[in-house]
């Protein structure tokens, strides 16, 4: 048995957001001895086995990470790397049109990748959109209970202290829910920036402006009627008003790098 093994075996496991989901029974190991999947005890929910990958050792507690933002992560560093040694490269040739011949086969290692990158950030982005289904299915399901419970109590079935902790339970629930919301749609919004940023580099500026021009005519019908339409902002998260948790501590690190 590995130092690993022995370190997280028989603690709790929690997700991002703080909600004990179980504790780690034991692991599976490669024949090399390394750590191949994790198997938490989720009690009434059965035993899980989570990639060794998605689990964090966090202080006394092992933090499970969502796939997707494994995959969204991962994303968005070797992306935002590909564009900063681009516009690096750019400036270079811009200074000095003597590194031309030579930059130009550098220039096109990084296009492909870039092009790689957009193929992975699809498959990414049908994660992402999955996963929103769900915590909106997953909160409909929440509140049907409670709506269900508060009948229950009206009728006298079930006494105020149930109703109270069922409600308290459901909040709970809700609030977690809300707050991958967020992060998804940050995520989002990241990957769309860098896209955006992607296309302004590899995109000669002519295209770019035809493109505008041909969206603009798609959508004149609308904007003759008198319709206006603005796309919605990313909701915002309120950090004071909440504990900080593993994936508050990710965003802050992600946004000042």
């Amino acid at each position: 048995m590995t130092k690993e093994e022995v370190s997280i075996i028989g603690r709790p496991v929690k997700d991002m957001y703080g909600t004990i989901i179980g504790n780690v029974l034991g692991t599976l190991t490669h024949i090399d001895g390394q750590i191949q999947t994790v198997g938490i005890d989720c009690g009434s929910e059965g035993l899980k086995q989570i990639p060794y990958e998605q689990l964090v050792l966090q202080g006394d507690v092992v933090i499970y990470i969502p796939g997707w933002r494994i995959d969204a992560q991962k994303i968005l560093k070797e992306k935002r790397l590909t564009l900063s040694r681009l516009k690096a490269l750019m400036d270079i040739m811009s200074e000095n049109d003597a590194t031309q011949s030579d930059a130009d086969v550098i220039h096109d290692t990084y296009k492909t990748k870039l092009m790689e990158l957009d193929e992975a950030e699809s498959k990414v982005r049908d994660e992402l959109s999955v996963r929103l289904e769900e915590l909106d299915s997953q909160e409909r399901i929440i509140k049907v209970m409670m709506f269900d419970a508060k009948v229950q109590f009206k009728s006298e079935e079930i006494s105020d202290s149930t109703f109270e902790t069922i409600q308290k339970h459901c909040n709970n629930l809700l609030e977690r829910l809300s707050h991958e919301r967020v992060e998804v749609g940050n995520v989002q919004r990241r990957i769309e920036e860098l896209s955006l940023e992607s296309i302004e580099l590899t995109q000669p500026k002519k295209e770019m402006v035809q493109e505008s021009a041909v969206s603009y005519l798609d959508s004149s019908g609308d904007t003759l009627t008198g319709q206006q339409y603005v796309l919605p902002k990313p909701p915002a998260e309120n950090s004071e008003s909440a504990p900080q948790t593993y994936a508050d501590q990710q965003d802050n690190q992600e946004e000042s790098s």
